[in-house]
C-alpha cells in the first residue's frame, strides 16, 4: 500500500516540488471539468483586449499543481488536505512553465497537523501564487 510521510517522519524545512507546463490542452479541458469558461481563458480575441493581453490559465489550475505535490510526493498519499491560503501574483500564461514547491514550516505532533508554505514559480522564477497549507499526514 502506498503511504506518505507521518508527522514524525517528515523535517522542519523539508520540501518537494512538481513542474508542468501549462497547455492550452489544459486550459480547456480544466474549463470543461470546473464549467469556467470565462473568456480570459477561453476566447482570445477577447482576452487580447485585457491587461494580460492574450489568454491566461485558470488560476486554480495553477494552484492544483499544489494539491499534486502535497498528494503524491510530501506528505504523499494518504494526506488529508484541510485548509489552503492562496494569493495569485501573476498570471500564468500557455506555455508557461510551473513549478509547485512545498515546505515543512511547523508541525504539530499532538494534533496530528503540519503546515507548509507553499508557492508556484514559472520559468522564469517568478512567484506566481503564494500561499500556506495546513494538512493531516497519514499516521
Amino acid at each position: 500500500m502506498l503511504k506518505g510521510k507521518s508527522i514524525e517522519e517528515m523535517e522542519m524545512g523539508e520540501k518537494a516540488s512538481f513542474t508542468k507546463t501549462i497547455t492550452e490542452t489544459d486550459v480547456v479541458n480544466y474549463a470543461g471539468v470546473t464549467g469556467d469558461f470565462n473568456p480570459a481563458h477561453i476566447n482570445e480575441e477577447y482576452a487580447n483586449d485585457t491587461m494580460f493581453e492574450g489568454r491566461i490559465a485558470h488560476g486554480m489550475l495553477g494552484a492544483g499543481l499544489i494539491s499534486t505535490v502535497l498528494g503524491t510526493k510530501l506528505p504523499g498519499p494518504g494526506a488529508i488536505y484541510v485548509k489552503q491560503e492562496l494569493e495569485f501574483r501573476a498570471p500564468v500564461k500557455f506555455n508557461d512553465t510551473i513549478t509547485a514547491e512545498v515546505e515543512v514550516i511547523e508541525k504539530n505532533e499532538e494534533k496530528n497537523r503540519v503546515v507548509m508554505k507553499t508557492i508556484c514559480t514559472n520559468q522564469k522564477d517568478k512567484a506566481v501564487i503564494k500561499g500556506q497549507a495546513t494538512l493531516m499526514p497519514p499516521k
